[in-house]
């Protein structure tokens, strides 16, 4: 299997073919990502408008039904999101220039034929923008709580992906396994990429969801915390999985998540709508914070590491942090920084 992208996400027919790696931005579609109010849609619109303007290669959301309060982190109540795909359609609708994508589906959530047919559609209404984020499901609460089963979740997402990329790939499927059954299933009309869009696929380091990463996925994600000089050896089971199938491990596409803190008053609450504790991660170095020049050499650092795609949490996350973070954009496609 080829990656649709280069590994380090370059591409030379975009409007930064300059950039080291490609910038994407995950919108605050969820309650307590910046305290208990939620972006609405004029809000969100704003923000993907802007992201588009300033430079952003490509916009994310995340797909959970309902954070249930956690002991683990007093003071966030129960809270919840917009639905991932209609959201996305919108988005697909109102951009012209990024790339979308979700931090991953839940496989949980939907029936995988009826999630290809989604993703063409939304692929249909893009151009061509998509990147179909999956990922096996975290199991979390939210799934019972609407009445998906949980159980065996690499099991099936395993048979998720061999009906998916049926369709996508070769138009038609038919399957009979143990948690799904299709018959004779054909994804007409097409999308507009003849193979479909880009697979990315989120998980940790578990042998089974790797070995998958290596068989199906154009592209990993991870929020595993990284420095720049931990990217080689954190990933090397990764590399493993690849070199166990025959693939190169260079032909998969490398995504990680970063928390960015921009010049002035915070806005995040301690602890996140995605139950990490930023004020943790801060101190041990994994948010990035500082002047834009500082910020810019440590994406740059990521770069060199292999990481072809980051996709930023901002803080603030407002119209007006987008605009300031369009300086770091800036000096990306603008060559080195002096910053170390």
């Amino acid at each position: 299997m080829n990656a649709t992208h280069p590994p380090h996400g370059v591409n030379p027919t975009s409007p930064h073919p300059t950039r080291p790696l490609k910038v994407g931005y995950a919108l605050p579609e969820t309650e307590f990502r910046r305290g208990p109010e939620i972006a609405r849609w004029t809000e969100l619109r704003a923000m993907a408008e802007q992201a588009e303007a300033v430079g952003f290669d490509s916009l994310w959301t995340i797909d959970r039904l309902l954070f249930p309060a956690s002991d683990e982190h007093v003071g966030t109540p129960t809270h919840g999101g917009w639905e991932a795909w209609s959201l996305m359609s919108a988005l697909a609708a109102v951009t012209s220039r990024v790339e979308l994508g979700h931090i991953v589906t839940n496989n949980l959530f939907r029936n995988p034929a009826l999630l290809t047919k989604m993703a063409a559609t939304v692929d249909e209404i893009s151009g061509g923008r998509l990147i179909l984020g999956l990922g096996a499901g975290d199991g979390g609460d939210d799934a019972t709580m609407f009445g998906f089963a949980v159980d065996h979740r690499v099991d099936r997402f395993a048979e998720a992906l061999q009906i998916m990329t049926g369709l996508l790939r070769e138009g038609g499927v038919d399957f009979e396994g143990t948690y799904y059954r299709v018959r004779d299933v054909e994804l007409r009309p097409r999308g507009p990429r003849e193979q479909g869009p880009p697979i990315l696929i989120g998980s940790q380091l578990g042998p089974r969801m790797l070995r998958l990463v290596a068989q199906y996925a154009d592209l990993w994600n991870t929020f595993l915390p990284m420095q720049p000089e931990d990217v080689s050896a954190t990933l090397e089971p990764l590399f493993a999985a690849c070199a166990a199938v025959g693939r190169d491990p260079a032909t998969l596409g490398l995504t990680l998540v970063l928390s960015i803190d921009l010049p002035g008053p915070r806005q995040h609450p301690p602890s996140t709508a995605y139950g990490f504790d930023r004020a943790a991660d801060a101190a041990a170095g994994l948010v990035l914070s500082g002047e834009p020049a500082a910020i810019a050499a440590r994406l740059r650092a990521y770069a060199d590491a292999g990481i072809g795609h980051v996709i930023v949490h901002l803080d603030p996350d407002t119209v007006e942090g987008i605009e300031a973070f369009a300086s770091v954009l800036a000096l990306l496609d603008g060559g080195e920084t002096d910053a170390t």
